[in-house]
């Protein structure tokens, strides 16, 4: 960890083969397009979250989570606020969502970003199938401007101030 913090990391989940479930891919694959030459963000893509993954976050600012959701309404997109899980007895490394992964940054580093976020995308289909459904792909818009929102938000709440790196 000894680096430099990062300002923003991003932090998509998903399967790109199941329908839906691969919203935060393409997400994060808009964002690193996006956002190229700012190295005040750094975008990180997994099929899932694993616990590899709490010492990106302990040495983060801030952390953006991109995923789907199987509880909201189909094609809603919607941001909310992320607190680390409470202790529960045992680990289930089967099921890392965004709060254990914050719990496990604070309990191994003893770090945890200032600010943490959760964007989803509610899925209409988890079936085996490459692309997003209709409905789905009729949110990407307004999910790509809620991921705008929130990324300049949090750069703003950790004081960064615009950089950008040449290739």
């Amino acid at each position: 960890m000894g680096a430099e913090p990062i300002p923003c990391l991003i932090l998509a989940c998903g399967n790109t083969l199941r329908e839906d479930d691969g919203i935060g891919p393409r997400l994060a694959e808009w964002a690193a397009e996006h956002w190229r030459s700012d190295v005040r963000i750094r975008i990180l893509s997994r099929q899932q979250w694993t616990p590899d993954l709490a010492s990106d976050i302990a040495a983060a600012q801030s952390v953006l989570f991109l995923d789907c959701s199987i509880e909201s309404n189909p094609g809603c997109a919607a941001v909310h606020p992320v607190h680390p899980a409470t202790a529960r007895s045992g680990l289930n490394t089967h099921h890392f969502g965004a709060p254990e992964l914050l719990s496990l940054s604070r309990d191994l580093y003893g770090a945890m970003p200032r600010t943490a976020l959760l964007l989803t995308v509610g899925a209409a289909s988890l079936e085996f199938h490459e692309g997003l459904s209709a409905t789905v792909q009729a949110a990407l818009p307004r999910a790509i401007d809620l991921l705008k929102s929130a990324v300049c938000d949090l750069l703003s709440n950790t004081g960064a101030t615009s950089q950008s790196h040449s290739a």
